[in-house]
């Protein structure tokens, strides 16, 4: 169970968004306008009297090419608070395969934020329908958008349960209950652990094998919820972890005056960008990140670390490389003495042609309302996406399945200050890093693997600082597997990319 801290009531929360806007959540997904952030606290049914919402119908897809007969159900889990009143509602989708076989893996799947609801990965990559949104990295437009079968899901190999935490989606607090004790790393990660906890027992799935699947923040949830579920002594023992477009380690990537990694770790997405758009000549992108690699974790972090006392002839050698992996002038990189954040980086680019690109997925390009700025004026890869996902949801649940409520879907928003502590010593949360959960969790279960999915064209997650993150002490790299794609942040929204990354990760679940 977990314990509702019972807090007084906040006189207001956060504008929805504003923790998304934060340097640390640049790791998360991007920030939309406010979803109505009444409906967080809308008012419930008093809570003794509380009946949890479902909806539960059959169906029948092609998926892995092969032909399976499932039930889709919507449902709230509902947790009690420490005196045993109801005091949130989790809404879980669950496709399970008919008949059910409890030997069958299954894979609990959300998306990140914090503060995002699972419909990116439900129906954009996994799921049994999926939004089809332009995949050469064009704006969705316009309603209609086509709602298709899905023959990528992964229900051929694996039963599928995708969870809103509270906050997003269709979840939310109880009565009186404050939802602002649910957003943080470690309760955040309480709150699904038992979610999950809730769903094997109700489903007789103890002994399935088991999976958990994140992408962006998702990624940082599966490590806390790996410490939930495999630290006690009644352990919820795992399968594989998967995580997609992964922040494990916040300094990696924290864009902050004084950090000089974020800058190593931002230098090889720099430079496949620039390559996609034509700034910088290389053979193929593959080649050209691995020069950016070695020059970042080389001659590159030499001289950040050297500061001030770096020498002229040095300072020279380092800005021409620069220079010819990133496709920005020395002029310009002198003037930010070898130090380009990627917010500046997306404005100066294509500066020339008129043009920005994108953080979530840097192939996607906008136009700003003037050319003079040193930063965009929004992100053309989220709003290029975000209309035609939450009408495919909305439409999904309700129309198809038949979950009726009067509450709004959040697909991203509506969460109040994330509590961004972990438990420990005042340098554990100096040094904001979830990985060492992953690699305790690896030492202590044999049989536990990891997945990493990362775009080439993702600033918002970048590939260099997952990788950075799974290379430290304690973990065993024989059991992480990577690929890389030919997209962004959600690589699934390329068509060739969400069939090799399902491909990927049906070999991933049939290889346990």
């Amino acid at each position: 169970m977990i314990k509702t801290l019972r807090s007084p009531r906040r006189a207001a929360l956060a504008l929805a968004g504003s923790v998304l806007a934060s340097s640390v959540l640049a790791a998360g997904m991007a920030p939309a306008p406010a979803m109505a952030q009444e409906d967080a606290k809308a008012e419930a049914k008093p809570a003794a009297d509380y009946t949890p919402n479902a909806a539960s119908k059959d169906f029948t897809g092609t998926f892995g090419g092969k032909r399976i007969s499932y039930t889709a159900t919507v449902r709230e889990q509902v947790l009690n608070d420490e005196d045993g009143n109801p005091a949130a509602a989790i809404v879980t989708t669950a496709y399970v395969a008919d008949p059910q076989d409890k030997s069958r893996p299954v894979t609990f799947l959300y998306n990140g934020g914090p503060g995002s609801g699972s419909v990116w990965l439900q129906m954009g990559a996994f799921g049994p329908k999926r939004v089809a949104i332009p995949s050469d990295a064009r704006d969705d437009g316009g309603p209609p958008y086509p709602i298709l079968d899905n023959p990528d899901s992964l229900l051929d190999v694996t039963d599928l349960v995708f969870i809103d935490p509270v906050g997003t989606g269709f979840s939310h607090a109880i009565g009186e209950t404050d939802p602002q004790d649910y957003w943080g790393v470690t309760a955040d990660a309480k709150s699904v652990a038992e979610v999950i906890r809730k769903w094997i027992s109700e489903n007789g799935r103890w002994n399935s094998p088991k999976f958990l699947g994140g992408e962006s923040y998702g990624t940082t949830r599966s490590a806390a919820v790996v410490n939930e579920l495999e630290s006690a002594y009644n352990d919820v023992g795992l399968n594989g972890v998967i995580l997609i477009s992964t922040i494990l380690d916040f300094a990696a990537g924290a864009d902050t005056e004084g950090n000089e990694l974020s800058y190593i770790t931002n230098l090889p997405t720099m430079a496949a960008t620039a390559h996609y758009h034509g700034k910088v000549q290389a053979p193929s992108v593959e080649g050209l990140v691995e020069e950016a690699r070695q020059f970042a974790i080389g001659p590159y972090a030499a001289a950040l670390l050297k500061g001030q006392a770096l020498g002229d002839a040095e300072r020279a050698s380092v800005r021409a490389e620069l220079a010819r992996l990133t496709g920005l002038s020395e002029t310009y990189l002198d003037r930010a003495d070898l130090r380009v954040s990627p917010s500046r980086f997306y404005k100066e680019l294509l500066r020339d042609r008129g043009l920005t690109v994108g953080r979530l997925d840097s192939r996607y390009t906008g136009v700003d309302y003037d050319s003079a700025g040193e930063t965009p004026d929004n992100d053309p890869s989220f709003y290029g996406i975000d209309a035609g996902y939450a009408a495919a949801i909305n439409s999904w649940m309700r129309d198809s399945i038949g979950y009726e409520t009067d509450r709004q879907y959040v697909t991203i928003g509506s969460v109040g200050d994330w509590d961004w502590k972990l438990p420990g010593w005042r340098d554990t949360n100096a040094y904001l890093t979830v990985a060492p959960y992953l690699g305790k969790a690896m030492r202590e279960n044999s049989d536990m693997r990891i997945f990493v999915g990362q775009g080439w064209y993702d600033f918002a997650t970048p590939f260099f600082a997952a990788e950075y993150a799974l290379s430290r002490t304690g973990f065993d790299p024989s059991r992480i597997e990577y690929r890389y794609y030919d997209a962004g942040h959600m690589m699934y929204i390329r068509d060739e990319d969400r069939a090799r990354l399902t491909a990927d990760i049906r070999a991933f679940i049939n290889a346990r």
